[in-house]
């Protein structure tokens, strides 16, 4: 099915809309939005950016008042001001948007309480937990509010403290496989099925249906496994088992290509698909095909780039078209 944009540009390029009523026709279709539409966004974003720049001043007056405050005053100053976000969050509603920036705001200042006792107490030494137990215990936060913004904090979470623990402990199974190795394939693996277990439970339940989530986690899974192929190029034996790194790559590449394409139709998780193999592609030539950095192998890398850019370029407008016919 056509978009409704699609419709009416089309309907413009046939001349089937008066020139005099093509601006009436993008106004009413919301092709354009209104002044109410702009009004509301606008709204909306000095609203996330207000609740945002409070939750991140209340860390810069803990820093600055440290040593002027006593610790029972911090904690009941921090610990107020959670309880206000959350009945601000249960007076305003679940379902607007000033509830759901009590919620986040709420789920951030939980993080300030957890850094808080651990400076004060001397608790955080490792910093990882400081990061895992604030995910394990805002997840309350996340399973009431279901809302995605919290669960896209949950997984960063998740991901700072999996680096912190390796920087710490330099990883489980270094016997195998290097540190950093074995970190990119963990971040791999968790990011992948925190990917596929939101594609999947976002079909049944709607307040998950949020593409910019989805992306976000495809990013963290595509960095991390193209990442692991660039070790095996420019780090003989790095990658542990480079073998299997492009296998895995493979498969990745090809799965996200077949998915967002035929299956839930997305021409962002595409375009990132085609970078990671552009980026795969053109290590790999300079690896094993440019013997001496001279201005002809840059010369040659630049026309590499262009021609890989440009055959991306023309499939994506290619795939874009067929998604709207």
């Amino acid at each position: 099915m056509m978009s409704h944009r699609s419709q009416i540009i089309e309907l413009i390029d046939q001349g089937a809309i008066p020139r005099e009523n093509i601006e009436k026709a993008l106004m009413t279709t919301r092709v354009v939005p209104d002044s109410t539409a702009w009004r509301i966004f606008i709204d909306n974003l000095l609203l996330w950016l207000g609740g945002l720049s409070l939750a991140s001043s209340i860390v810069f007056f803990f820093a600055y008042n440290w040593y002027d405050m006593g610790r029972f005053a911090k904690f009941a100053i921090i610990e107020l001001l959670i309880v206000l976000t959350v009945v601000a969050y249960w007076k305003l509603g679940s379902q607007t948007v000033s509830g759901k920036m009590s919620l986040l705001v709420s789920t951030i200042l939980l993080g300030v309480l957890l850094a808080l006792y651990g400076q004060t107490y001397q608790t955080g030494a490792d910093t990882w937990e400081l990061f895992f137990y604030w995910a394990l215990l805002m997840l309350p936060w996340a399973f009431v509010g279901r809302f995605p913004a919290i669960w896209i904090v949950w997984v960063s979470l998740i991901n700072l403290s999996i680096i912190q623990y390796y920087q710490t402990f330099r990883g489980a199974f270094r016997m195998l496989y290097s540190s950093d190795t074995e970190l990119l394939w963990l971040l791999f693996l968790f990011n992948t099925l925190a990917m596929l277990a939101w594609e999947y439970l976002a079909k049944t339940r709607a307040w998950l249906a949020e593409r910019w989530a989805i992306r976000l986690l495809a990013l963290g899974s595509g960095i991390s496994i193209t990442w692991l192929i660039l070790v095996a190029i420019f780090v003989p034996g790095g990658s542990g088992n480079s073998v299997l790194a492009v296998l895995v790559w493979l498969m990745w590449v090809a799965a996200l290509a077949l998915s967002y394409r035929k299956i839930w139709p997305d021409l962002f998780m595409l375009a990132g698909v085609c970078l990671s193999v552009s980026v795969v592609i053109l290590s790999f030539l300079a690896r094993h095909m440019i013997k001496d950095w001279s201005a002809g192998s840059f010369l040659l890398l630049a026309a590499l780039i262009i021609g890989l850019g440009t055959a991306a370029s023309v499939w994506l407008k290619k795939v874009h078209k067929e998604m709207h016919v």
